[in-house]
């Protein structure tokens, strides 16, 4: 990341529009690698100024699986990139259970991009700050499920104070980012790394993450007579982007 930018806070942050659906893939990921910058040069909150590197987050640019966290800890900090401690191993192992890779298959990105000190619970400045940016990722990498793993990550992009443990595995239609979506909760890994019975839910919970793909991807498919008129998808199988950490 580029340690620069102005400190403060203004009352507006003006980002890229997230609602548009007619971009290429490409268009896309230039507009992603713009924000990647963007992240870095923030300072739209103190956290800016006592993170190592900010957290943009890693994995296909145009997958249709995106997690949500809440935000990242102190091996994250120092790498730049989510879920890279014993919870990202967790992560990695329950989706190579379904068949899925982290990096060919999902998006990866947390609500805040720097780390709370001591880990502690994100602030409302600091979630002002960031959630435009994480917004501006979704309407940009436009998946069809967003996972959110634990409690935090769960309230505030279902806009509902229900608990992880009442909302986990139930998917919920929402709007995010200038577009629709299924919201999944599931619990952290962190959290099941603590506790046998949580681990337990959470890889019934993984395990049907690949029909609710199939199922989303079914009603986003164009139908049959719009292909026709359309023609063939000069973009069909696009280059992508691997890595935004």
């Amino acid at each position: 990341m580029v340690p620069a930018g102005a400190h403060g806070k203004p009352p507006v942050v003006r980002l890229p529009c997230a609602c548009v659906t007619d971009r290429t893939p490409e268009e896309r990921r230039e507009e992603l690698v713009r924000l990647y910058h963007e992240v870095g040069d923030c300072r739209r909150c103190p956290l800016g100024a006592t993170r190592t590197k900010a957290v943009f987050g890693m994995g296909n640019a145009d997958a249709d699986l995106m997690f949500v966290g809440e935000a990242p800890g102190a091996e994250e900090d120092r790498q730049g990139k989510p879920f890279v401690g014993r919870a990202g191993k967790l992560l990695d192992q329950l989706l190579g259970e379904i068949g899925m890779d982290r990096m060919r298959d999902a998006f990866i990105a947390n609500v805040l991009k720097s780390r709370p000190p001591g880990n502690r619970d994100p602030q409302p400045e600091e979630i002002d700050a960031c959630r435009p940016y994480l917004e501006t990722q979704i309407g940009l990498i436009e998946p069809l499920v967003i996972a959110t793993l634990g409690n935090f990550a769960t309230k505030l992009l279902t806009g509902s104070q229900v608990g992880i443990t009442r909302q986990r595995g139930r998917p919920q239609e929402r709007e995010l980012g200038g577009r629709p979506v299924v919201l999944y909760p599931l619990f952290h890994p962190a959290a099941a790394l603590r506790t046998p019975k949580v681990l337990e839910q959470l890889r019934e919970d993984f395990a049907t993450i690949p029909a609710l793909l199939a199922r989303e991807r079914e009603r986003a498919r164009p139908s049959a007579l719009a292909v026709v008129a359309a023609g063939p998808d000069p973009a069909a199988e696009p280059d992508q982007l691997e890595l935004l950490g």
